[in-house]
């Protein structure tokens, strides 16, 4: 690749993210974990032998830059393919060249940008060349590929986990390419600190968006770029968040985890994180819902209570009025009394019910509104609660006959649950009581 400095004026100008492309692993920015002394990735490179592999990662951290410089590191030929825009007729062409190159002693490292987007087939087309050492095969994906990748592929792949860069890293390309390309502009510390934060760990994006800003500082014939003049330019705050994708998964685990773990403050982070990042209200709610019912349960029936009336404030207000409401809600349920007996004692229940036969109802908790079913015995010998003392009918059975009293509720002795937990223990003793005269 051509050096940037030594490029023609008069040539059109590649793209920044294509002229600061690192073409050595020492040149690359982050991945550390990969890269550094003794790690995977370095090894591999060291190895001067290519590898299958799938690098797993969001946008922006240097998949497709890893997949081009193996190819040169390892002398190799490189076809690239985006499975946003190809099918198997690509795949067959690209198995074809790769049967030509080995014909004339060339290897070929086949790479498959956002291979999650092949169905099974198209992946599976890939496995017959992977296997016989055709096809050097490295994908790269933004999704779990233990989800979205064939598992007989991803058995013949290695998977590298890339993460995004940290301010710091991102500060470093900032600082990288302003020296070699950007020269001219000055940045203050707001318009800096404001860059990295809109990239949002996105090398590409960080460099797309310097790339804006260089465009408007000449249409406006400034040199001195601050904050204010970022903000102008960069309409939009667009965080990394995939609304079907891992983002969005993992920002809500982290939302419902902070609740669960009593944090306030990191469970509205997780919330204005979402909301920020374009997630529906909406889903929000019905989530808050749920921690509701399934973390906090009878500790606190309050919250059940405040996580609908917040659902059905956002539907009254809308955005971004109605988000209060999703705050507040999200407060309480993290500073609320937790219990999760409730959500075990049901899920006990039904996993009991799947598995069990069919136990016929007891004879005395039957209804009995014809003769025939009172002849039968029907209801004969049932205790009405209300006429018992302390309205309980001490020793009387509910379950099916033969059925051992399977303890699937167990109250913790947190919030109103404690009282709860208390007024049964209670009542167990005097089903004891009962059965012991």
């Amino acid at each position: 690749m051509q050096h940037p400095e030594a490029a023609d004026e008069g040539a059109v100008a590649a793209p920044l993210a294509e002229q600061l492309r690192p073409r050595t692993p020492d040149e690359v920015i982050g991945q550390q974990h990969l890269l550094g002394p003794g790690q995977p990735l370095r090894l591999a490179f060291a190895s001067g032998q290519p590898h299958s592999m799938i690098l797993w990662g969001p946008p922006g951290v240097g998949k497709t830059t890893l997949a081009r410089m193996m190819a040169t590191q390892f002398d190799c030929e490189f076809i690239a393919l985006s499975a946003v825009f190809s099918g198997i007729k690509e795949v067959r062409e690209a198995v074809a060249q790769a049967e030509s190159w080995r014909a004339h002693g060339r290897r070929t490292l086949l790479f498959v940008d956002e291979i999650h987007r092949f169905n099974k087939a198209q992946q599976d087309g890939f496995l017959p060349f992977v296997e016989s050492g055709l096809l050097t095969f490295i994908g790269a994906t933004t999704e779990n590929p233990s989800f979205e990748v064939n598992s007989a592929l991803l058995s013949r792949a290695s998977v590298y986990v890339l993460k995004p860069l940290d301010e710091s890293e991102m500060g470093i390309l900032f600082d990288r390419a302003r020296a070699r390309v950007m020269s001219d502009l000055d940045f203050d510390a707001a318009a800096r600190e404001r860059l990295i934060g809109l990239a949002d760990g996105d090398a590409r994006r960080l460099l797309n968006l310097l790339e804006q800003l260089r465009t408007a500082a000449r249409l406006a014939g400034v040199t001195a770029l601050d904050g204010e003049f970022v903000e102008h330019v960069v309409a939009q705050n667009l965080r990394r968040f995939d609304k079907g994708g891992d983002a969005f998964y993992d920002q809500i685990s982290a939302l419902h985890k902070s609740v669960r773990g009593s944090h306030p403050d990191a469970a509205l982070y997780w919330l204005c994180r979402m909301l920020d990042g374009g997630a529906d209200p909406r889903y929000l709610a019905r989530r808050i819902i749920r921690m509701a019912w399934e973390d906090i349960g009878l500790a606190d029936p309050r919250a059940m209570q405040i996580a609908n009336d917040a659902a059905q404030t956002y539907e009254r207000l809308g955005s971004p009025e109605g988000e209060l409401a999703l705050g507040q809600a999200i407060i309480y349920m993290a500073v609320a009394a937790k219990s999760n007996a409730g959500y075990m004692a049901y899920n006990a229940a039904r996993s009991f019910v799947g598995k069990d036969g069919s136990r016929p109802v007891p004879v005395h908790l039957r209804n009995a509104p014809t003769k025939l079913m009172k002849e039968l015995g029907y209801g004969k010998a049932y205790r009405y609660a209300h006429d018992e003392p302390e309205a309980y009918a001490a020793g009387e059975t509910y379950l099916p006959d033969g059925m051992a009293e399977p303890g699937w509720y167990r109250p913790t002795p947190r919030g109103l649950e404690g009282k709860i937990g208390e007024k049964l223990e209670h009542l167990r003793q005097l089903d004891r009581k009962a059965r012991g005269k």
